[in-house]
């Protein structure tokens, strides 16, 4: 929005200068962006009278003007066919840069030297006229500046209107806030229509057949109108907003849009068929020429005005080509109307087309101020192009728009401002801003906005009125007591967190799938139909069949992912998931919602080329991997059980084992079952491992906290034992452990072996012993007593030869 500072102040009385205003309404919200002067360059064109005029004696179009500038006789070359003695003209001395750019020096012209120039209307970008100089009346005092000889010393503001401030798109919405800031009055326009012509209803009618769309619809009628150029005073303002003076009667409308923020039409009234409005909705497709000549395609929720037989301008945005005042225009028809801005902006969205109207339209104008618009267009178009104006208006109103009724408790505001201000306070600044305020008692109001003010709804918007008004620089600055505090740690968070870093630092990567799946997928596993896994939760409204059911396993979800890597040529993969799962609960709604950990492994057991071979991952791989989770946990008891028929399905029976924790079955790891790899589409082996993290999160030990480095050294001794080769090597090893022998410190398997001398159904299997004592050195003769012990017992328990 452009304000000038000369047109502002025919309505308020400024205290301040512009400059001092421009940052005042900066602090109440409507940021100034640009404080011009549009004709400083005027300050150095002064008035001169030309005293003579002589010959140029080197070129015969040209004149040697003798001009007094007030304080001193300046030669000035001319080269305009009416210069002459006595005139008053506009003299640019020497500095002046004109609006074209070209800087006016003291220069020699043909050999005379001239000392600034004398300018046209066009020249100093004051009027079309270019014939010649300008030729000032004879009153104007010599020697003043044509800025303020002609009343040009104007400073203009640039202003950023929020969405929300539509009442401050005119020069009278400026007022009122500027009125409020120095404490002063508006002087609205004085509005006085002189209606003698006959009864607009008996020339005219309106017929509103949207009023949600178009709840307010008013016209004035003006006949016997003469067609022509506005005034001066009327192009200049207009032009100060950026808008081309086109002629009178259009000129009205859109002076009339820039100073009560009312757009207005002005229809032919003779162009008009069956001299009739309707206001209706456009029928989808139906084709329509604006103002531009442009031909446009409309909408079904396009709101459009018409006359008797079709469309003749599109509402709020763009008049038609076929209704548009011309030369020949004699009486005119006045619209004024109040649009539902939901309406208009959408329409001017889909259409593309914006236009001064359309943006204060879609903003919200007011709908009490529709009838004085109207009049203020009917007194401007009578004064400037004469005629009749119609009696009284046509104003289709059914159901007026409601101000609202808002409660201020001044406890309240004050509380939300963190001010300390007085009721009184709160009331003048309310007051000023046009609002009805009616006391409830000492600290209670209530407030009726004025119908300007849309924006203004709620007892927290009138906080914000007082706030900007009174300064929001006058907020004090506080800083909110707030205690902190942390939630405490959830252990089980936390443990998934630590689990995740471990399968990381493994080489592993996590992935997320969808927890949904299909039926298919998790028939893929080879499961029994009586396996709960096979009943899943299926989604009422699934986006597909390949994700309608729950997840009841993460191992779908991880060999599908594996199978895209290999698809895409990344042929070592390492994967893993710690997410939920959902398990069907007999007579219940809801799903058991446990978490499982997973993990996928295919391709070679080191990828990198340089330090790896090509030996590809197999069971260890995984049995690794798990022992590391193990030991994050703290899980010293478990146990790998190579019965197959505890295996789960998709699991290789010769290449798996299922996991025990504290005796508690806890998952599974090994090969992925052919017939599963196949039903996944994987071209390599794949090896996983499954757990049940519930189940080790409730079976996890403490940290064991720290232990200090051992003061005397270890003894070791080893076990070399010849057993049966279907015996597993690992219940050796618990039973070690589970002695009470109190000097042993560990014990891990250091070799496997099979073949000769030993029989088939034999293998060795070596035991390598720890023996340390905390506060002394042990003898060869203890520890070989605790060790022949320790080996009779191994040797009995499990029928064994030493080697």
């Amino acid at each position: 929005m452009i304000v000038s500072g000369e047109w502002l102040r025919d309505y308020v009385t400024l205290t301040m200068d512009m400059e001092q205003l421009a940052e005042r309404l900066t602090m109440v919200g409507l940021e100034v962006e640009a404080v011009e002067k549009p004709y400083a360059y005027l300050q150095t064109v002064v008035v001169g009278r030309i005293t003579a005029v002589e010959a140029h004696p080197k070129a015969d179009k040209l004149k040697i003007c003798r001009v007094h500038d007030g304080h001193q006789e300046r030669r000035v070359v001319c080269g305009a066919p009416n210069v002459a003695e006595g005139q008053r003209v506009p003299l640019a001395l020497p500095g002046t840069v004109l609006p074209s750019g070209m800087p006016i020096q003291e220069a020699t012209i043909r050999g005379q030297v001239s000392q600034g120039m004398l300018c046209s209307q066009k020249e100093l970008q004051l009027g079309e006229d270019a014939s010649g100089i300008w030729i000032l009346p004879q009153e104007t005092p010599i020697g003043l500046s044509l800025a303020d000889a002609l009343d040009l010393d104007d400073v203009r503001l640039d202003v950023a209107i929020t969405p929300n401030r539509g009442d401050c798109l005119s020069m009278v919405g400026m007022a009122r806030e500027a009125a409020a800031i120095c404490g002063t009055s508006v002087r609205y326009p004085v509005i006085d229509v002189k209606e003698t012509g006959p009864r607009i209803e008996t020339l005219a009618s309106v017929t509103v057949e949207d009023p949600v769309g178009c709840p307010r619809y008013a016209a004035r009628l003006i006949e016997g109108v003469t067609i022509g150029a506005s005034p001066q005073w009327m192009q200049r303002r207009l032009e100060s907003a950026g808008i081309r003076s086109i002629n009178n009667i259009v000129d009205v409308t859109n002076y009339v849009l820039l100073e009560l923020g009312q757009p207005l039409h002005a229809f032919d009234f003779d162009r008009l068929r069956e001299r009739r409005i309707v206001v209706r909705r456009a029928v989808a497709g139906e084709k329509f020429v604006t103002l531009d000549g442009v031909e446009r395609t409309l909408f079904d929720d396009t709101l459009l005005i018409c006359d008797g037989q079709g469309p003749v301008a599109i509402a709020g945005i763009m008049g038609g080509l076929e209704s548009e005042i011309t030369a020949s225009t004699t009486r005119v028809l006045i619209e004024s109307a109040y649009f539902q801005p939901e309406c208009i902006r959408r329409s001017s969205r889909k259409l593309g087309l914006r236009t001064e109207s359309s943006y204060r339209f879609e903003r919200g104008v007011d709908p009490e101020g529709v009838l004085r618009a109207a009049d203020r267009a009917a007194q401007l178009m009578q004064e400037l192009s004469g005629g009749s104006i119609a009696q009284g208006r046509l104003d289709v109103y059914p159901t007026p728009v409601p101000r609202p009724r808002i409660r201020l408790r001044v406890s309240k505001v004050n509380r939300f401002l963190g001010m300390n201000l007085s009721a009184h306070q709160m009331v003048d600044v309310l007051r000023s801003l046009h609002m009805d305020v009616e006391s409830v008692d000492a600290e209670t109001f209530e407030v009726i906005p004025p119908s300007f003010r849309p924006d203004v709804t709620r007892e927290v918007d009138l906080a914000e009125e007082v706030a900007r008004l009174i300064g929001y620089d006058k907020v004090p600055v506080t800083h909110a007591q707030v205690p902190l505090y942390s939630d405490p740690v959830d252990p089980h968070a936390q443990t998934r967190g630590e689990l995740k870093r471990v399968l990381e630092a493994a080489g592993y990567h996590e992935v997320l799938t969808f927890s949904f799946t299909s039926e298919k997928a998790l028939r893929s596993l080879r499961l029994v139909e009586d396996d709960v896994r096979l009943q899943p939760v299926r989604l009422r409204n699934p986006l597909s069949e390949e994700q309608a059911v729950m997840r009841t396993s993460l191992l779908p979800g991880l060999l599908q992912t594996a199978r895209l890597n290999l698809d895409r040529g990344n042929t070592d993969v390492r994967i893993f998931e710690l997410s939920k799962v959902f398990l069907a609960r007999q007579g219940e709604l809801l799903p058991r919602e446990d978490h499982h950990l997973v993990g996928v492994v295919v391709g070679r057991r080191d990828p990198r080329p340089v330090y790896g071979a090509e030996d590809p991952v197999d069971y260890t791989d995984v049995k690794g991997v798990v022992e590391e989770v193990l030991a994050a946990l703290h899980l010293d008891e478990s146990q790998y059980r190579l019965t197959r028929d505890a295996l789960p399905p998709y699991g290789d029976p010769r290449y798996g084992a299922t996991l025990e924790v504290k005796g508690r079955g806890v998952g599974s790891l090994g090969r992925i079952h052919p017939d599963v790899q196949e039903a996944f589409d994987l071209k390599r082996e794949a090896y996983y491992f499954e757990l049940d993290f519930e189940a080790l999160f409730a079976l996890r030990n403490p940290h064991p906290g720290f232990v200090p480095l051992p003061k005397f050294p270890s003894v070791v001794r080893d076990m070399a034992l010849v057993v049966e080769a279907k015996l597993p090597v690992a219940d050796p090893l618990a039973f070690i452990r589970s002695l009470p022998e109190p000097l042993m410190e560990s014990v891990s398997i250091f070799d496997l072996y099979r073949g000769k001398p030993l029989a088939d159904h034999q293998k060795g299997v070596g035991y390598r012993i720890v023996y340390r004592a905390a506060d002394r050195n042990l003898t060869d003769e203890e520890v070989n007593a605790v060790h022949e012990r320790v080996t009779a017992q191994v040797l009995e328990r499990f029928q064994a030869t030493l080697r």
